[in-house]
């Protein structure tokens, strides 16, 4: 049975019972334009044989548009042809002229080698000396100086060029006298701390190339998101183009809500999220059809892939139709999972985000979600992933118990009406512009008035590293003098490059690295006596060995999982400034977030019940970060019962966490806003947002800067939003908040900003 057909057989069954919504986007055919004039001779055979014959509207604009030297970013569906809006570019330059280069950066090296691949086609059909590399951590040393002195093409990722070439710039001559075209793929995912520190790498590249003579132009390319010309300017510092109307032909498309049912209407509580998505899943994978699930957590992805396996195991044990996908498994097995889905043996995959950047992995017909992902854009990205043929496409949303989840599968229109969310980032908080001025005066000294970006007064900075005795002021310049490497203590993404080994000694002869884990996330799946699932096969940690970062698991066969609980708790360290007003006191300082681990559970796999608790006895995580708090005065809370008032707080809190991305130009993962209704160091009632990465990067000072500019902003928000008690673009649902959430989140901001 096919998909068309087994949709058919769905809508006459009682899977409608629980379908909220079936939103049906009809197919559309292609628009072609013809190869523009200027394009080389030999690139329209190869293309041909390659049964593309005309090119899609989108692509011969990207043409016609870098031609006429202008920037441009692409935004279109995926699987509508946006490598081509690059690659031809590239090489029609080259062709024209053997000197020209070009550097390709994508955000992960999974996309680099997946990109690098389809380019080696191209370039050996043509049958012309090009030479493209990927200079990533693992280029072989030997191979690097054939990279720097004769690539074409230099295919690498911000971090590489942030620490692994501008810093060595004098290597790279041939790269920077030439460089033609500068390609950012998936720009959308380059928000918040991460972008903020792309935009300055790309500064820096920028500086390199103007002091070699030459100046790039700019191709990018991005998911759907509000504003991808603007992020794309403010991640490079110049205008462009916008290609956002796809000539490329599209099947027709399902999106389908589907609610779990209900199991005990007193408690309102439903089906598992698991168990549901198992039995959409394993409907599809018994029908044949290609799909792709995706799961919020890694824990999820692995015993939803176990199961599918059970599903599809051949006599003798083979069960490799279905694979698992997600950070932790080593690069090669991801390669060949990547590889069989393109060839067609992978029928099923289930993932984790990780495979919702455009790497192709085929022909996927269906994909299932495990959840809603927290984001319109997300869910646009992840059910792109299924459809790229001109055959018809579903996906099925299947919502957890979340409120969030709750309201989007309620409320279709909600979700069909927003525009997806825009990317912002601050490529001038000074905490991350204080590093990077410092890595460009390594690469290059500095001269008096000269702007690093402009808008940004350079010469504070530079007297400021003057002072600290990092540069130093001879003449007209500003040479760099200090010992270390600046580079080495940037980390681009913000996060700790710590991750535990993942080690099999099921057999004792042959032990052999299975995995890595990131450490913040150690604690949950590879406490002693757990459960580590991979690729669906389980594992019992044996032995987890906190200072060496490894773990030592042991092949098992039980009908069980385990799952831990996390405690969150925050505490002042310093404070750096307060101020008590009449309606609310605020200050700022440097706390301390930690994070423990206490127990575990047992899950049954096939029906999630619970079979019982172990102790977890691992070391606190800490993390030193700056944060901004308020604390309600006793005026504000007259009349408010306890919890009630808890409804109001979170209220105002899930508003204040939506409200500060926009203020701060950052991502919403880069801060976290918490409440207490009694907190330890101020013994109030108190609303805490602090920056999601350690030591802070300014986010929250810059919030304590602004007084009570987003209380003000939340009490027009609030009020504006035309629901009745709360929803998830206000102060949240009501299922979250509670009936009077929204009516006690306005009275208290009422009250604070009128003392």
């Amino acid at each position: 049975m096919n998909l068309t057909q087994l949709l058919d057989r769905l809508r006459h069954t009682d899977f409608m019972d629980n379908v909220t919504h079936w939103e049906t986007i009809p197919a559309k055919a292609a628009q072609y334009a013809p190869f523009p004039d200027g394009l080389d001779a030999r690139i329209p055979p190869v293309l041909h044989a390659r049964g593309i014959e005309r090119l899609y509207t989108h692509q011969a604009q990207a043409l016609a548009e870098a031609a006429a030297g202008r920037n441009i970013c692409v935004v279109t569906p995926t699987a509508s042809g946006k490598t081509l809006c690059y690659n031809l570019p590239v090489l029609n330059a080259i062709l024209h002229n053997p000197d020209a280069r070009a550097l390709y950066l994508f955000p992960t090296k999974a996309l680099s080698a997946d990109q690098v691949a389809e380019l080696y086609e191209l370039i050996t059909a043509l049958d012309v000396d090009i030479k493209t590399y990927t200079y990533d951590g693992d280029t072989p040393a030997a191979a690097r100086r054939a990279v720097r002195q004769a690539g074409h093409v230099v295919v690498t990722n911000p971090d590489m060029l942030h620490s692994g070439i501008l810093p060595h710039h004098t290597k790279w001559v041939k790269l920077f006298e030439n460089l033609r075209y500068v390609v950012i793929d998936e720009i959308h995912a380059y928000r918040g701390v991460f972008g903020s520190n792309l935009a300055n790498v790309i500064r820096r590249l920028k500086r390199v190339c103007a002091f070699y003579g030459s100046h790039p132009q700019f191709i990018c390319c991005s998911a759907t998101i509000q504003n991808p010309a603007e992020l794309a300017r403010l991640l490079t510092g110049e205008a462009f183009s916008l290609i956002d109307r796809s000539g490329a032909a599209s099947g027709e498309k399902h999106l389908i809500f589907y609610n779990p049912p209900v199991v005990n209407k007193q408690l309102g509580i439903r089906r598992s999220v698991l168990q549901e998505t198992q039995r959409i899943a394993s409907m599809l994978v018994d029908n044949d059809i290609p799909t792709i699930v995706f799961g919020k957590s890694r824990l999820t992805v692995e015993v939803l892939t176990r199961h599918l396996k059970e599903r599809v195991k051949d006599p003798l044990g083979n069960a490799g139709r279905v694979r698992g996908y997600r950070g932790g498994y080593l690069p090669t097995q991801r390669r060949e999972i990547e590889q069989g889905l393109r060839r067609g043996s992978i029928r099923a995959v289930v993932s984790t985000n990780a495979l919702e950047l455009g790497i192709d992995i085929g022909q996927l017909d269906a994909c299932v979600m495990c959840g809603y992902p927290g984001t319109v854009a997300s869910t646009w990205q992840e059910a792109g992933r299924a459809g790229r043929r001109r055959t018809a496409a579903a996906t099925i949303l299947v919502a957890s118990s979340a409120a969030l989840d709750q309201y989007i599968v309620q409320h279709p229109e909600y979700f069909f009406g927003q525009s997806p969310e825009s990317a912002l980032i601050n490529a001038d908080n000074l905490y991350i512009l204080l590093s990077h001025v410092k890595c460009a005066a390594y690469e290059l000294p500095f001269e008096e008035g000269e702007r690093y970006a402009p808008g940004v007064d350079t010469g504070e900075i530079l007297e400021y590293l003057c002072d600290q005795q990092i540069l130093r002021h001879v003449g007209s310049r500003y040479h760099w003098m200090a010992e270390e490497f600046p580079a080495a203590d940037v980390s681009l993404r913000s996060i700790g490059e710590e991750n535990f080994l993942i080690i099999d000694i099921t057999r004792p002869e042959h032990r052999r690295v299975i995995g890595e884990m990131d450490r913040y996330t150690v604690p949950m799946l590879l406490h002693e006596h757990a459960i580590y699932m991979h690729e669906g096969q389980q594992y019992q940690v044996e032995k987890l060995d906190f200072p060496e970062k490894k773990a030592y698991v042991r092949s098992v066969d039980v009908d069980y999982y385990t799952d831990a609980d996390l405690n969150t708790s925050l505490r002042v360290l310093d404070v750096f400034r307060e101020e008590e007003g009449a309606g609310i006191a605020r200050a700022c300082g440097e706390v301390l977030v930690t994070w423990l681990v206490t127990m575990f559970k047992k899950f049954k796999l096939d029906t999630q019940e619970t079979l019982g608790f172990g102790p977890v006895d691992l070391p606190e995580l800490e993390m030193q970060t700056t944060a901004c708090w308020w604390a309600l005065p006793d005026a504000a809370m007259q009349g408010i019962e306890q919890d009630v008032l808890q409804g109001g707080m979170l209220g105002i809190s899930n508003a204040i966490r939506q409200l500060a991305p926009l203020y701060l130009m950052c991502s919403p993962r880069d801060i976290a806003v918490l409440y207490r209704v009694r907190d330890p160091f101020t013994k109030r009632p108190t609303i805490t947002l602090y920056d999601n990465c350690a030591g802070g990067v300014g986010l929250s000072e810059k919030v304590y800067g602004m007084n009570l500019l987003l209380f003000e902003h939340a009490r027009e928000m609030i009020a504006a939003c035309p629901c009745e008690a709360g929803c998830p673009s206000c102060v949240g649902p009501v299922a979250e908040v509670g009936a009077q959430g929204k009516r006690t989140a306005l009275l208290l901001l009422e009250r604070i900003l009128s003392a």
